[in-house]
């Protein structure tokens, strides 16, 4: 399960800001807590792991100690790893209504009781997450919010989708795109053609 991304270095001993991905970072970033790597294919540290150390918190923003992360250059050689755990695929979160995203991914996503795709995977944002919805037609941002997401059935492997008009089809053109144009008067066409005294 993927709980965080490394963003940037941070100081000058190592310590790397992190972007969580998890509600519940004083259960998933415990001293010790061990995190696989995701890393492009020519970093050194593809197929290694991470032990952390520490998470504090300076002005709201979570930054992270590893063993074996000493100093600023080392530290800039994991910007932008994410970081995954081992998680249960029978747990649950704590929470009321609330997810993992591997339960998510691969659900199919219905409306008006008609399969319209699937969940490809959920994308995290400051303001709100995304369900980014495979259609026949590509891929759709669906905000996973209650109102257009009212219904999330893991058990039957369903995710009931209400979106407004024009999230899962193009909106026909609007009478204003149709009007014709606005024909000139022929007397006032007319007049245009008079030379001018």
């Amino acid at each position: 399960m993927r709980v965080g991304r490394l963003t940037k270095a941070h100081g000058l001993k190592g310590a790397l800001k992190v972007e969580l991905y998890t509600d519940e970072p004083e259960h998933r970033f415990t001293p010790g807590s061990t995190f696989t790597l995701q890393v492009p294919t020519g970093s050194k540290w593809r197929g290694k792991t991470l032990e952390l150390i520490e998470l504090r918190w300076y002005n709201s923003q979570p930054v992270a100690f590893f063993v074996g992360i000493g100093d600023r250059n080392e530290a800039e050689t994991l910007v932008k790893a994410i970081l995954w755990v081992e998680q249960d695929p029978n747990d649950l979160p704590a929470e009321e209504d609330a997810w993992y995203d591997h339960q998510l991914v691969g659900l199919a996503v219905h409306r008006d009781g008609v399969s319209v795709g699937t969940v490809a995977r959920v994308d995290h944002f400051p303001a709100q997450d995304l369900l980014i919805v495979k259609t026949a037609d590509g891929e759709v941002m669906v905000p996973f919010v209650k109102a257009i997401v009212p219904t999330v059935d893991v058990a039957a492997g369903i995710v009931t989708v209400t979106p407004p008009t024009g999230l899962f089809e193009e909106l026909p053109e609007s009478d204003e795109d149709q009007a014709p144009a606005i024909a000139v008067p022929e007397s006032a066409a007319a007049a245009e053609d008079e030379p001018t005294t």
